[in-house]
């Protein structure tokens, strides 16, 4: 099984030269955030991921998390490397000064988060909710509860975690029956919530749960719905920890994948009530838990590139080092000479490099946005910045999928055993189309709240950005940069058609349709990202003094996806500019 080492110089390409840190670093009050500073961010950040936190991947994978009696007990060496990852500050990386945060840029802070769930993704999943959490707190809680829960939840000494689902509410949010019941300056809580991440585990001394929940008078609905902070352990006036709240863990889930990471079901108020603290307004709860699912989306996101560089890595290895068949006049070769093999590896590579700069330039745009006074630009720059998030979720966690299976593929038959280790990421990488809204979900909120709810303004001032690059290529010397503008340039008309067709359909029929134009986006984003990649290549080959492969290797890459990938989002193409009545009229459950 191949080590995992950080893609550094990919990430800082990403970084310094394709998605602007100058722009970044001015979204947040640390205005020392130089490139050096951030390159030695990040060679520490590599340094604790494969040395502390990958080689424990495989444990985790197979001990797994464990529940016995209400108490849950994370695999062997997790305790001990979570500390070091609270004691060395990367907890604290985003989060803001005032609180004991770093105050980091999210497009820094990304790549970072990056290595970690490459690294090992159940163990990255509790820094994921952390995050969420104290956005959550950060932006909606009362200065009472910022003071006392934010400081240690930033910190990492306590964790958060986010409470949605329940047995008989899945995506359905308005479904919710948990119930808040006022009792002075607080609510006590009843009812049940599955799938909670990290809802039970022994990594922190307390556990900060952000539950949605309905107050006896709440409207019907999502409208109904008010946001709880509600403590494992209730905290004194003093700030140290006093009894135990009314919160159990009555299982963990058996999963496919993530084994190291408990996935709890949670009980609230068996008695007389677990005591929970109202965040923000009432009624107001699912406006302030999307903070939390935003972030989250975008973390979900980033598990596509991560989970891919590392499949990318050890199916690189093995077919560098498996001797399989000959060629005439070579006698026996290692298979990475055969033509598939290398199609499938360059297949894998070049989506992994189309998502981790969609994903980082999704970053950018959230930290420009935030850099803005209030007004009509900050408004736009955050609408496009909300426009990206459900394609980066939605394409990359697809897209992740299939560049993990070749990674099997590429092992072939010692592929589907376990003792490769190739299987761990398949198996992990599933459930990251499927937590944090569904391609489905995000589709729908893509079709539905980002393009049809401006008509398209957001998303044509996008493709308008993709025609500045296919200009910039057409006008170049080089074959390469003219081929992959003229490709990328016809795919940007399609995606236009496209979006035309669209609006002009009824709403059932854009539902229908919505997560084929996801998926068409989701590619041509990926070429936008790696056709300014090959205008950025074309500008270093001139310069002597530049590590000339790393850049000939970006133009060739373009070229690769633009020939082989890109034709994909024709086939999406295709099926969107239908009506959608081959889905809307069938029965499935006639005879």
């Amino acid at each position: 099984m191949a080590a995992y080492l950080a893609p550094l110089k990919d990430i800082r390409f990403v970084i310094h030269e394709l998605n602007g840190l100058h722009r970044s670093r001015m979204a947040r009050p640390q205005t020392d955030l130089s490139e050096e500073m951030v390159d030695a961010l990040l060679e520490e950040a590599a340094r604790f991921s494969q040395d502390i936190v990958a080689p424990l991947n495989v444990i985790g994978d197979r001990e797994g998390a464990r529940w016995v009696e209400g108490q849950v007990r994370t695999p062997g060496g997790f305790k001990e490397a979570y500390a070091r990852y609270v004691e060395n500050g990367w907890n604290a990386l985003r989060c803001e000064p005032e609180y004991g945060g770093h105050g980091f840029a999210h497009l820094p802070a990304i790549a970072v988060e990056e290595m970690l769930v490459s690294a090992n993704l159940s163990f990255a999943l509790i820094q994921a909710l952390n995050m969420g959490a104290v956005e959550a707190l950060q932006l909606s809680a009362s200065d009472a509860i910022k003071q006392r829960y934010l400081r240690e939840l930033v910190s990492g000494r306590w964790t958060g975690t986010m409470n949605l689902t329940e047995p008989q509410a899945g995506s359905d949010l308005g479904a919710i029956r948990t119930r808040a019941v006022p009792d002075g300056e607080h609510y006590r809580l009843f009812g049940q919530k599955i799938f909670i991440t990290y809802g039970e585990h022994d990594l922190a001394e307390n556990i900060l749960h952000l539950v949605l929940a309905r107050t006896p008078e709440a409207p019907a609905g999502t409208r109904g719905l008010s946001l709880f902070l509600v403590p494992k352990f209730l905290v004194n006036e003093d700030g140290s920890l006093g009894e135990r709240n009314e919160v159990s863990c009555l299982s963990i889930e058996h999963k496919l994948g993530i084994h190291g990471c408990p996935t709890a079901a949670l009980s609230f108020g068996d008695q007389r009530g677990a005591i929970g603290y109202r965040v923000g307004d009432l009624h107001a709860g699912l406006r302030y838990m999307f903070i939390m699912m935003n972030l989250s989306r975008l973390n979900s996101a980033l598990q596509g590139p991560a989970l891919g560089e590392r499949a990318y890595q050890q199916a690189l290895a093995y077919a560098e080092g498996r001797v399989q068949g000959s060629r005439p006049g070579a006698g026996p070769v290692a298979i990475i000479e055969h033509a598939d093999v290398k199609r499938m590896l360059l297949m894998m590579t070049s989506q992994v490099q189309a998502m981790r700069a969609f994903v980082y330039c999704t970053a950018e745009r959230l930290d420009v946005a935030s850099l803005l006074a209030p007004g009509e630009e900050r408004e736009r720059r955050l609408r496009q910045a909300e426009l990206l998030t459900p394609v980066a979720k939605g394409w990359c966690t697809e897209v992740g999928q299939e560049v993990v299976s070749l990674g099997v593929q590429i092992h072939g038959g010692m592929g589907y055993v376990e003792e490769t280790g190739a299987a761990q990421y398949l198996r992990d990488m599933r459930i990251a189309s499927i937590y944090e809204g569904t391609t489905g979900i995000q589709a729908n909120d893509l079709v539905g709240r980002k393009i049809v709810a401006d008509r398209g303004e957001a998303l044509l001032a996008l493709l308008e950005e993709m025609r500045d690059v296919v200009r910039d290529l057409s006008g170049r010397a080089d074959a390469t940069g003219r081929r992959v503008a003229q490709l990328f340039g016809s795919s940007i008309k399609s995606l236009s058609d496209s979006l035309e067709h669209l609006l002009g359909l009824e709403v059932a029929s854009q539902a229908a349709l919505a997560v084929p134009l996801l998926m068409q986006l989701g590619y041509t984003c990926g070429a936008w990202m790696l056709a300014r990649s090959a205008g950025i290549a074309l500008d270093r080959l001139g310069d002597e003094a530049v590590d000339t492969g790393f850049y000939q290797f970006k133009l060739q890459t373009a070229l690769f996806y633009m020939e082989h990938v890109l034709p994909k989002a024709q086939g999406h193409a295709a099926t969107v500019r239908s009506d959608g009545m081959s889905v809307l009229d069938i029965d499935l459950r006639a005879d």
